[in-house]
């Protein structure tokens, strides 16, 4: 086999077709195999973490992991015939990423004494002594984010400040005079400090009535909030529905994410893994380190719904 012949996608616990692709790898790989008892094979926090599914070319699933709220990463089982083949390293790879989106400083993990040698090739330190969980031994351990961010030098990015609120505002404007035609931003609420200035919406005005193919894709948590408090960007957004695209997730997830971003079409970000919090990471030109937020960005546009409070009178 080769690596082309799987992918890794999201998978949604709140599916029963997923949630079965999920639970019959586990099953079949830490009660059948592993003896494990089966009342521990699922959890609570099956309910709010990220799950992952690896598929073979013709959609049949053969690996799964999962990442929960707290940065752990576990149920990490890929079917037998698909060993070796990379499918683990893929998964694991997918979910540091995603954990590094959150803005989480390092990811957990127990590991089964025989996959020590896996995970250290990964990157992951042991820490602690080892324990019998299931009936196995087991070993913490852990890899620190930072080591992973700055294991990719990348050189031909300018790198922009994020020191404080002023560096945050006059980065963000920066990365909107340089976008061409497309942005995609995610911020939980607007407050009057954020996409309100005369310059920013001048740029955001700009890049919506800049021809064909303009789109400004924004996710808000409450967007309603948003037209109550009549912010600029809103009301830009009720002027230029077509361009202006506005959702609002739907699921508790995404809803409890904290962080907020902006994507530019030049390859530039603005990460703030708190965005209430004047910290954070930005590019003009950083096309590797805006790829898990972009694809993070997709997923959540997807199973968002249209904001339609923002728009009451349509058909």
């Amino acid at each position: 086999m080769k690596l082309q012949d799987f992918h890794v996608e999201s998978a949604d616990w709140a599916r029963a077709s997923e949630t079965e692709a999920l639970r019959g790898i586990r099953r079949e790989v830490f009660v059948g195999e592993h003896h494990l008892p089966e009342a521990l094979e699922a959890d609570e926090l099956d309910a709010v973490s990220v799950h992952l599914l690896a598929r073979d070319g013709q959609g049949e699933a053969i690996g799964c992991a999962r990442l929960t709220p707290q940065g752990k990463i576990g149920r990490v089982a890929v079917r037998q015939p698909w060993r070796n083949q990379g499918v683990g390293a893929a998964l694991l790879r997918e979910l540091i990423t995603r954990a590094r989106t959150q803005g989480q400083v390092q990811v957990e993990l127990d590991a089964q004494i025989a996959a020590l040698a896996f995970y250290e090739r990964e990157g992951f330190v042991a820490f602690g002594e080892r324990f019998e969980d299931g009936g196995l031994v087991h070993q913490a351990m852990r890899l620190g984010l930072e080591s992973v961010a700055t294991s990719h030098p990348v050189a031909f990015s300018e790198a922009l400040a994020t020191g404080s609120r002023s560096d945050i505002a006059a980065s963000r404007l920066r990365l909107l005079s340089e976008a061409g035609r497309r942005l995609s931003i995610y911020q939980p609420s607007l407050t009057d400090d954020v996409y309100a200035s005369v310059q920013e919406l001048a740029e955001l005005r700009r890049i919506a009535t800049s021809g064909r193919g303009a789109q400004l894709r924004i996710l808000l948590h409450d967007p309603a909030a948003a037209l109550r408090d009549s912010h600029r960007l809103i009301a830009l957004a009720q002027r230029l529905p077509s361009v202006i695209l506005v959702r609002t997730p739907i699921e508790d997830l995404d809803l409890a994410y904290s962080s907020s971003y902006l994507l530019t079409d030049q390859g530039g970000y603005l990460f703030q893994p708190d965005a209430q919090r004047a910290a954070g990471r930005a590019a003009l030109t950083d096309r590797a380190a805006q790829a898990p937020l972009l694809q993070h960005f997709n997923e959540v546009w997807e199973r968002s719904a249209r904001a339609s409070a923002l728009h009451p009178l349509d058909l």
